[in-house]
């Protein structure tokens, strides 16, 4: 069995969604961020970067990164389909997910939720959480203006979708709008059976 390391809310919701869509076995260890589970001497043995999301597979190997464990997940359950066969659609696909993840989440949210991160004084606390917001709307503007209407990501499900659910989750939680069909994904994403399976596992309402 899978052991999926994970804390409600955050990114790990991505990597959730994806082992319910692919009808995975699994247990799940939550991850206490706030009191430091990350820096514990058990969790670094596995993962010394003490970062999430992380997968244990069944023969014992660890998998860290949000795009690596996706992938591995599209491509250990084909019939699943995560991810599209075309190369370049698998490429594209893969494009919107590390952009969502490694500019949406690191370089923009990241600046919401943890400012101190880049802050050299106090002071600085407010204006680094304006400029990580300045972050995400810029960058919806660059996702929506190369979104399909009303469809996923990618024209099929797949796992560019569930990165940018997860960053689209935390604007409609941060009062920050969503454009139109940055919207009508979300929306989309919201009418999955495994979506509203997977919020309401992790305590929220649907």
């Amino acid at each position: 069995m899978l052991t999926f390391y994970m804390t409600p809310g955050s990114c790990t919701t991505g990597i959730h969604i994806l082992l319910e869509e692919c009808e995975a076995l699994f247990s799940v260890e939550l991850v206490n961020l706030m009191v430091g589970d990350q820096r514990s001497e058990a969790f670094l043995a596995l993962n010394p970067k003490g970062s999430i999301p992380m997968l244990r597979l069944e023969g014992g190997e660890v998998l860290t990164e949000f795009e690596a464990i996706a992938c591995w997940l599209a491509w250990s359950n084909p019939k699943a389909k995560l991810i599209p066969e075309e190369p370049l659609a698998a490429a594209r696909a893969i494009e919107l997910m590390a952009y969502a993840v490694g500019t949406l989440h690191m370089q923009a949210f990241a600046r919401i939720f943890t400012p101190e991160k880049f802050a050299q004084r106090n002071e600085d606390l407010e204006s680094i959480k304006a400029d990580g917001r300045r972050r995400v709307t810029e960058a919806f503007a660059i996702v929506e203006s190369r979104l399909p209407d009303e469809r996923y990501a990618c024209g099929e499900f797949s796992v560019a979708d569930v990165a940018l659910f997860y960053v689209e989750f935390w604007a409609d939680r941060s009062d920050i709008a969503l454009p139109p069909r940055l919207r009508a994904h979300f929306e989309l994403m919201l009418s999955r059976p495994c979506v509203r399976q997977v919020l309401m596992e992790e305590g929220y309402r649907v």
